[in-house]
């Protein structure tokens, strides 16, 4: 994460502050904190806001009990 802040401050840095800079500033700004929520939400995959259903899970171990 710090190799992809800093390319992304040195690369505007330097940049003129217009719609298209700015637009694209805020695309990778929503990008980056996106992926930062997936890695956090799917820490955890059967709580949270995309909880997946552990019945299926279940339904595949109950043959292995003996």
């Amino acid at each position: 994460m710090f190799w992809l802040s800093t390319i992304l401050v040195s690369s505007t840095l330097f940049a003129r502050a217009n719609l298209i800079v700015t637009t694209s500033l805020f695309v990778c700004a929503l990008s980056f904190a996106g992926a930062i929520f997936l890695v956090l939400e799917l820490d955890n995959p059967f709580t949270g806001l995309m909880g997946i259903s552990s019945a299926t899970l279940r339904g595949a171990l109950l043959p292995l009990n003996p």
